[in-house]
């Protein structure tokens, strides 16, 4: 069977990949062996998960070398599967032999020092190449809808392998099945869109333009929560995340007692681990057990998930993280005060400290839905710190009373930043917010690029279109865990290049207090400010289009070049200055010759913008 066959009986078998997987398949003796999962997944399956792994482990390599690497692997699983399996190559854990086999490869961009590593270093160094890859491949263009509809028609199937390939190689540590999931898409939005090309009244390109986003949602989605997942675990390590899930499976399933919670704390923490290491098998097993153990224990768990559970295997995990959380149990007490009366608990605190301060984040948790896990964190951080204090010897007896009122100042300080922030969205709206947010993040980050600073603001603003209308209940939620992940997505970023100290001491020092650390910095005191070369501030016609999103983005643009100049620029002299170059705008717009009139009033409106800068 040729590849381009493989790529289609792919497409149509992929829902099942997981399913092909045995349930007790962690307890087998050969879970590392590559013959036991070859007859696990078959040849189809086995194949186009290689292809995906290749993909993402080498974006900048070609597509038909992806394809030679994936074939060569599954030739050796298909002869460990056969009578093989005692060869020592067989017996090689599966990461070792894709690893091996990009090292055999010639002429790979960048992989040198990493194939000279053994092992587990072999492996951080290929994954580390892997988080800071995601510059160095262009993002997917749509491309020409006639031009793309023709190429269907002539290779549908080899088309459709080569959109797995680039998506792979876009998001390194995207599931497979969702990769898979989303060529289905794909091959579905050609049909639709190219099916009904002779049809002269169908547009072609407001097909592509309607469908394409549906088509790449999961991918965007997916991939963002898993590299934010997988940084928060490599950089604040596993303790960490354990207590982040313990906090969101909580609030979910509240009528779940301890133990049942605590053992899908620890079998998703496994996953995590798994998945961020870049073992996609494992890691596809591990998420088909914990659906199945989660669905087949509903009446314990929760009566939100019956139809999540009822759908396929690849949409049910997406379903049930999206699902409300369940109703709390009936008498549930709405204080958790055992944790602070108890005369017994400086004891327990000593004894099993890790398991006492899970149980108040568990007990805590399932009692406030209306707060975000982050938030969560930060009282199981703070309750850690008074217990630290307060079962020292020589404490004063009531010590332990003052975490009550400490508890509900920094649940009114958070309210209250959310709040203000959607106050002023809603008076502002989407571009006059991002605005005052570019303004902000600038000063405390002067380092990004005006696209970046734009591209984050951008997101953040979307936030705040998307929770600000949401009641007290689910505001908190909404807004601190979104913007979560674009701060997480921020300090990726400062992983792959330093940004300045501020940034640094914030994505390094807490998880739980990131945010507020990021919103309590101010100016960069130690950058220095862009000289006023003749280059800086250039003003040309294309500032009269019409079209109010480009504008707007030009502006911006300016903005961000304005604060770089003048970081300790006032409210007041902005406001100056944003006038003046509007008085400006409009009038060299009415000219009839706009280039000459922009290149005669754009030096003088910086000059006298000197002047008011400087005053």
């Amino acid at each position: 069977m040729n590849w381009r066959t493989i790529i289609y009986v792919i497409l149509l078998v992929s829902l099942n990949v997981v399913k092909a997987l045995p349930r007790r398949y962690r307890d087998t003796e050969e879970k590392n062996s590559i013959g036991q999962r070859f007859s696990q997944l078959q040849e189809n399956n086995f194949k186009a998960i290689a292809m995906i792994m290749f993909a993402q482990y080498v974006p900048g390599g070609t597509f038909g070398r992806a394809v030679e690497m994936a074939e060569d692997v599954t030739d050796l699983a298909k002869r460990c599967a056969a009578a093989g399996r005692h060869s020592p190559d067989c017996l090689k854990p599966l990461d070792r032999i894709f690893l091996d086999t990009i090292c055999q490869e010639e002429n790979l961009p960048g992989f040198t020092d990493c194939c000279a590593k053994k092992d587990h270093e072999r492996n951080d160094c290929f994954l580390s190449l892997k988080n800071s890859s995601r510059g160095f491949v262009s993002p997917f263009e749509r491309p020409n809808a006639e031009a793309a509809c023709k190429n269907h028609s002539q290779h549908q199937h080899p088309l459709t392998g080569y959109f797995i390939y680039e998506v792979s190689r876009r998001h390194p540590f995207l599931y497979a099945p969702t990769i898979l999931s989303v060529a289905i898409r794909y091959d579905e939005m050609m049909k639709n869109c190219c099916g009904s090309a002779e049809d002269p009244t169908r547009n072609l390109e407001e097909c592509f333009r309607r469908q394409a986003p549906k088509v790449m949602k999961p991918v965007k989605d997916d991939g963002l929560r898993q590299e934010h997942t997988c940084g928060i675990l490599k950089k604040f390590g596993e303790r960490t995340l354990k207590a982040l899930k313990l906090a969101q499976i909580s609030q979910k399933f509240p009528k779940a007692d301890f133990a049942t919670v605590n053992k899908l704390v620890m079998d998703i923490a496994n996953m995590h681990k798994d998945c961020c290491r870049g073992d996609m098998l494992d890691c596809m097993h591990d998420r088909e057990e914990i659906l199945h153990y989660v669905c087949t224990n509903q009446d314990i768990l929760s009566s939100k998930i019956k139809k999540c559970c009822e759908k396929p295997l690849l949409q049910r995990s997406e379903c049930i993280v999206n699902a409300e959380n369940d109703d709390k149990p009936a008498g549930l007490s709405p204080h958790v005060r055992e944790f602070i009366e108890d005369k017994a608990i400086c004891e327990r605190f000593a004894q099993e400290k890790d398991t006492h301060l899970a149980r108040f984040l568990y007990e805590y948790s399932r009692r406030h839905p209306e707060f975000s896990a982050q938030m969560l964190l930060r009282i199981g951080k703070g309750y850690e710190d008074l217990l630290k204090e307060c079962c020292k010897a020589g404490a004063p007896d009531k010590c332990c009373s003052r975490g009550e009122e400490e508890l509900k100042k920094h649940i009114y300080e958070t309210e209250s930043v959310m709040k203000t922030s959607c106050d002023i969205y809603k008076e502002k709206g989407d571009y006059y917010f991002q605005n005052e947010l570019l303004m902000s993040f600038t000063k405390k980050m002067p380092q990004l690029t005006s696209a970046e600073l734009i591209k984050f603001t951008k997101q953040m603003t979307t936030i705040g279109s998307k929770c600000c209308h949401l009641s007290q209940d689910k505001l908190l939620p909404c807004a601190e865990e979104n913007l979560d992940l674009v701060l997480g997505e921020i300090c990726r970023r400062h992983l792959t290049d330093p940004i300045n100290p501020g940034v640094c001491q914030c994505c390094s020092s807490s998880y739980a207090f990131r945010r507020p650390c990021m919103g309590k910095l101010e100016v960069d005191e130690n950058y220095v400010p862009l000289s006023l070369t003749p280059g800086l501030f250039t003003f040309h016609e294309d500032l009269c289009t019409t079209e109010e999103e480009k504008l707007q983005h030009k502006k911006q643009e300016m903005l961000v070049t304005l604060i770089k100049y003048k970081p300790q620029i006032s409210q007041e002299q902005l406001t100056s200055v944003t006038a003046a170059f509007t008085a400006m705008r409009e009038r060299c717009c009415r000219e009839e010759n706009r280039q000459a009139c922009f290149r005669q009033e754009g030096p003088e409106l910086i000059k006298r913008s000197e002047k008011l800068l400087s005053a």
